[in-house]
């Protein structure tokens, strides 16, 4: 199923990519800037620096007083933020067409100027704003630290998924401001990035108001690549037992998968939905329907670029149901799904469900560019989001099956459970 999108490319003189894809269905525009960095990048004691540049970002450059970013779009009638992952970070906003100046503008001016406004009182600040979000998000919400403990049983010590990309507080409260600008100089420069424009512009005027503001700003020396961190699945079976304050008794497993770009992780996907995508899920049919031992269900692939990914199932147990029983179950199904593999109905059923996943992501501006500079930063093809879903369309059965048999493996697994104590049960 092609689809059209159109997509128009530039490179500046000082390496910054520019997509263009023009839509005069209405009178909006999305801007989104994705910076070749994420914690995949972060060396050792230097973890938590690019989650810790989401928030300086917004914190004042040159010619933008602190907090002026976010109010200055917004009474624009922008929507914006920011998001860091493991191997990017982006920012983004969506404002109605005739703010393409103000946001390109603010965009290029932290991207060249950044550091005359991060000093010792901003680092401070942010650090805390910093440690208050891992504990609300991480320490004081139930199973909050489910992925951190799961990362940390699933690859080695310093592999580079090996920390969340909040990273560690004892690393930045470290952090002198020498070091934030050290590590800001080595990434956030235009030939480390992709800035893509969608919507209501024609290609011609986008292309001339991305050079006018990003255009004189300097090229930085090449960064370093990100370390391999090329790994093969587990072969073995990690626990960490957590009993812990929470509404409900859960687990979660996490498996490591093939690496982002491939048909073996589509497949691996594929095989992860056929167990726990929606109410046709094997998952959901048994252990939440039939069964009734489970609340919910869920899981699925994360993909990555970094030499591997990895996927999760989780169930939660319902009231009173031995966490055991879906510990089994889940296991049961994963060796029926290596050893049966899935039929054509089922295959079709999950291909379908991504079909219109997709078509949704791109049916707004906003997610069309975040996916344009996905695919342009990631894997060098901002084209990438016309031909998609024929990739996962591509997949065959065996290929599911083969995928399951390698990856999702009931002996290749880290698992992390969260049971109530016992004094909470016995309320």
């Amino acid at each position: 199923m092609p689809l059209t999108y159109p997509i128009a490319e530039q490179t500046l003189d000082n390496g910054l990519r520019v997509v263009v894809s023009s839509d005069r269905a209405v009178p909006i525009v999305a801007v989104n800037l994705w910076y070749d960095v994420g914690s995949r990048h972060e060396p050792p004691g230097l973890t938590g620096f690019a989650h810790l540049f989401e928030h300086l970002m917004f914190q004042g450059s040159r010619n933008v007083a602190s907090g002026q970013h976010f109010s200055l779009l917004e009474t624009a009638g922008a929507s914006l933020n920011a998001s860091t992952f493991f191997d990017r970070t982006n920012y983004f906003e969506s404002l109605p067409s005739g703010g393409l100046d103000l946001a390109l503008w603010l965009e290029a001016d932290r991207m060249g100027y950044l550091l005359d406004a991060v000093n010792q009182e901003n680092l401070v600040n942010q650090r805390d704003v910093v440690k208050e979000e891992k504990r609300q998000s991480y320490d004081n919400r139930p199973y909050g630290d489910s992925y951190e403990r799961l990362v940390r049983l699933a690859f080695p010590e310093g592999h580079p998924y090996a920390h969340m990309t909040i990273g560690s507080m004892a690393d930045l409260d470290a952090a002198s401001v020498e070091d934030v600008h050290a590590f800001f100089r080595k990434y956030y420069g235009p030939n480390n990035a992709v800035l893509t424009i969608v919507g209501d512009v024609s290609e011609e005027d986008a292309f001339d108001a991305a050079k006018r503001y990003f255009g004189h700003l300097p090229a930085i020396p090449t960064p370093p690549p990100a370390p391999d961190g090329t790994i093969g699945p587990m072969t073995d079976v990690r626990r960490d037992d957590v009993e812990s304050d929470v509404p409900s008794d859960l687990i979660t497993m996490m498996f490591r998968l093939p690496v982002d770009g491939t048909p073996e992780l589509d497949a691996a996907g594929l095989a992860l939905d056929v167990l726990a995508a929606g109410q046709s899920g094997r998952l959901n049919r048994r252990l939440v329907r039939d069964e009734q031992i489970a609340q919910s269900v869920s899981g699925g692939a994360l993909p990555l670029i970094g030499g591997v990914s990895f996927g999760t199932l989780t169930g939660i147990a319902s009231d009173g149901i031995d966490l055991q029983k879906v510990e089994d179950a889940l296991l049961e199904e994963i060796e029926k799904l290596a050893a049966d593999g899935v039929t054509a109905d089922e295959l079709a059923t999950v291909q379908a469900q991504a079909e219109r996943d997709w078509l949704e992501q791109l049916a707004t501006c906003a997610g069309r560019a975040d996916e344009i500079s996905h695919h342009a930063l990631l894997f060098g093809d901002a084209n990438r989001i016309n031909t998609r879903i024929d990739q996962v369309q591509a997949v065959t059965v065996e290929q599911v099956q083969a995928a399951a048999r390698k990856w999702i493996r009931a002996e290749g697994r880290v698992q992390v459970t969260y049971r109530r104590t016992e004094s909470e049960e016995q309320e």
